[in-house]
């Protein structure tokens, strides 16, 4: 065979290729979680929180009272894990299930007390790290653009 045919055949069986990773939208949010959670980690496991916790008692802190449904929508949460969650946040009194008082099949979560004050120990500590978040990016219109594309990014998702 001679070279041009060699090189001819080789181009026709090349194959596309996806973006590097570094370039790949999936993997750069991957790797961009993880360089934010790997800042708030610690506090978290200071107070005994685990991530999943902590998004379920972020979101029930903005809330009075939500369904199971809803926490898991809300906290991006699998609702066979949301289960396993609720469970132990309702052993250490963080939260605590109601009855609708419209509709006694249904049960409402609530933050306690107690969730609550985690939230308000947690608060200053997650303050100093979105604060050193914006410094290190250049200010917070930066941080707010990212989270509005990012926002963007999740809607056309329901759309």
């Amino acid at each position: 065979m001679e070279a041009n045919q060699i090189e001819k055949l080789s181009e026709a069986t090349e194959r596309p290729q996806p973006p590097a990773t570094r370039r790949a939208l999936p993997m750069a949010l991957l790797q961009a979680r993880e360089s934010v959670m790997s800042r708030f980690r610690p506090v978290l496991h200071e107070h005994g929180i685990t991530e999943q916790q902590w998004r379920v008692m972020r979101v029930l802190s903005e809330n009075d009272v939500l369904t199971a449904m809803a926490i898991s929508e809300q906290a991006n949460i699998f609702a066979s894990s949301l289960s396993r969650i609720l469970k132990t946040l309702e052993k250490h009194g963080l939260v605590v299930r109601l009855k609708s008082v419209d509709d006694a099949r249904l049960t409402l979560i609530r933050l306690t007390e107690e969730g609550h004050d985690i939230i308000d120990q947690i608060a200053p500590e997650s303050l100093s790290i979105y604060a050193k978040l914006e410094e290190e990016l250049g200010g917070g219109e930066r941080i707010e653009l990212l989270i509005s594309m990012l926002n963007e990014l999740t809607e056309l998702h329901h759309k």
